[in-house]
């Protein structure tokens, strides 16, 4: 039988402190048949995004050590940033990778959620293809109010946890764990201006239900370390909406403000197809194979 592998892209909510980002992402690190791809440290959002592949069991076990390791270093009483959230370990989202089904992933995805409250006495919330409404396939309606608004409302039929009583643990909040088809892209587009308002109206056509891509959320925002203005997006499906479609909306978007695109980037690991089907996109290729790359032939 061909091994199965599993893709996660975990979040917990510290970007800052590197002693606490290295503790965390050693949990994955050097563990036999788990594969740590990157760890993203986000100092504005205060939070890392860490990308792992890995056969079912031993990355169950990896993620739920991570888990733990994230509920001892965070205190969410303390901790702040600009990046939604509802706790220390903030979300666990696992995709089918290679060899295994959505439906195996959801169970895998529901075992890790019971075992979280089970080891670690953390409320969970089941999003994605776990929802147990469909408002709560939805990230942005789980972490309505953050951390903070939750804790008061956290009681309520609309807004208690899926697993465990109806309170958030004391310092480690609650964790969202889901399965989906697709995995998270995140992208970034920079504009040439400092208007911030700019970014943030073109941010708002590009976002979905709003009107925008039903695919992809994002935010104008504003990074110290670099000059201009940026289009910050999660896009979760980049087969439907591919790259090359979002990059356009925001160049044609810009324009109408007189401002030009000045740069992209891809933040943390990408699948392959997502950026073959830009490069067919734009050099109009016809009948091109993934075969024809020499080096995918070293990926088997």
């Amino acid at each position: 039988m061909e091994k199965q592998y599993v893709l996660a892209v975990p979040n917990f909510s510290d970007g800052r402190r590197k002693e606490v980002i290295e503790a965390v992402a050693n949990e994955l690190r050097d563990v036999e048949g788990v594969k740590l791809v990157s760890c993203e440290p986000e100092h504005d959002f205060n939070r890392t995004v860490l990308t792992v592949i890995g056969e079912p069991t031993p990355l169950k076990e990896a993620l739920l050590n991570m888990a733990g390791k994230s509920y001892e270093l965070i205190n969410m009483e303390e901790q702040k940033g600009t990046h939604p959230r509802i706790g220390a370990q903030d979300t666990i989202p696992i995709f089918p990778f290679k060899n295994i089904t959505l439906e195996e992933c959801k169970q895998l995805a529901e075992e890790i959620g019971e075992e979280i409250y089970k080891k670690y006495n953390v409320p969970v919330y089941f999003s994605g293809e776990n929802a147990k409404c469909e408002e709560r396939k939805a990230l942005s309606f789980i972490r309505k109010g953050q951390y903070e608004g939750l804790k008061e409302v956290v009681h309520t039929d609309e807004r208690k946890p899926d697993i465990g009583s109806a309170t958030l643990h004391p310092t480690a909040g609650a964790t969202i764990v889901s399965a989906d088809m697709e995995g998270l892209t995140a992208y970034n587009i920079f504009l040439g201006t400092e208007d911030l308002n700019i970014a943030k109206k073109i941010a708002k056509g590009v976002r979905g239900p709003g009107g925008g891509f039903s695919t992809i959320r994002s935010v104008g925002i504003k990074f110290p370390e670099r000059s201009g203005v940026v289009v910050s997006m999660n896009m979760f499906d980049c087969t439907a909406t591919p790259i090359y479609r979002a990059f356009d909306f925001v160049k044609n978007e810009a324009a109408r403000y007189g401002v030009a695109v000045t740069g992209s980037e891809i933040v943390g690991p990408v699948k392959l197809e997502h950026l073959l089907n830009s490069l067919e996109h734009y050099l109009a290729l016809e009948n091109f194979r993934k075969e024809q790359i020499l080096e995918s032939h070293l990926m088997e």
